[in-house]
């Protein structure tokens, strides 16, 4: 037994899966923008190197 998959079916999934690709595209283009545009500016630390518990950034930036 074969079956036919209808021409409505088939253009759903033409129009679906660019659809979809377009989408995922779009949403990593706007996490790399976003991810670009918030950078830090560069801040005081904290703490100084071996003062208090805990941790502190390995290494400043700035």
């Amino acid at each position: 037994m074969t079956t036919k998959i209808s021409h409505s079916k088939a253009w759903i999934a033409w129009v679906l899966v660019p659809a979809g690709l377009l989408i995922f595209a779009g949403a990593s283009a706007h996490l790399v923008y976003v991810a670009v545009q918030s950078q830090p500016d560069c801040v005081e630390h904290l703490k100084a190197g071996g003062e208090g518990e805990g941790y502190r950034a390995a290494k400043s930036a700035c």
